[in-house]
């Protein structure tokens, strides 16, 4: 009689949550996104801890912003809940679970202010993000 050894595939250990949104904003500031900003929401709501926002100039863009991060996303271990917006390409959100990654184009960004986030939040923008090191698989990241 032989025994047979079954192993699991093991589960990549995620990165904290900023690291990831610090990861998403890089992908869009490499793929030219605009008006890139991080909201911190922990103590804010209990669905999320941040929340990543960039303008995009055309449909192509957006649509390349929401591949490429997905992609960066799944590379880092984490996998996307749901997408909303793809099809009409003005606004596509992205849910990772603690971090939601939203894309508008400029007109759709000015129509759905999100000034009221802004208050409650404390907001990183791309030149306070600057500021902000981590360190995701060995690497020391800045944005």
């Amino acid at each position: 009689m032989s025994t047979a050894t079954v192993s699991r595939p093991t589960t990549p250990k995620l990165a904290p949550p900023l690291e990831r949104a610090v990861l998403c904003a890089r992908v869009a500031f490499d793929h030219k996104a605009r008006a890139i900003t991080i909201l911190d929401m922990r103590g804010i709501t209990p669905l999320y801890d941040y929340f990543v926002i960039a303008t995009g100039n055309s449909r192509r863009q957006i649509h390349t912003l929401a591949e490429e991060v997905d992609a960066a996303m799944r590379s880092a271990g984490d996998r996307r809940l749901a997408i909303e917006g793809y099809e009409s390409s003005k606004w596509v959100v992205q849910d990772y679970g603690d971090i939601v990654v939203h894309f508008f184009d400029a007109p759709t960004r000015e129509y759905y202010s999100m000034a009221i986030i802004k208050r409650t939040s404390r907001c990183r923008s791309r030149r306070s993000a600057v500021r902000t090191r981590a360190t995701w698989r060995g690497k020391s990241l800045t944005f």
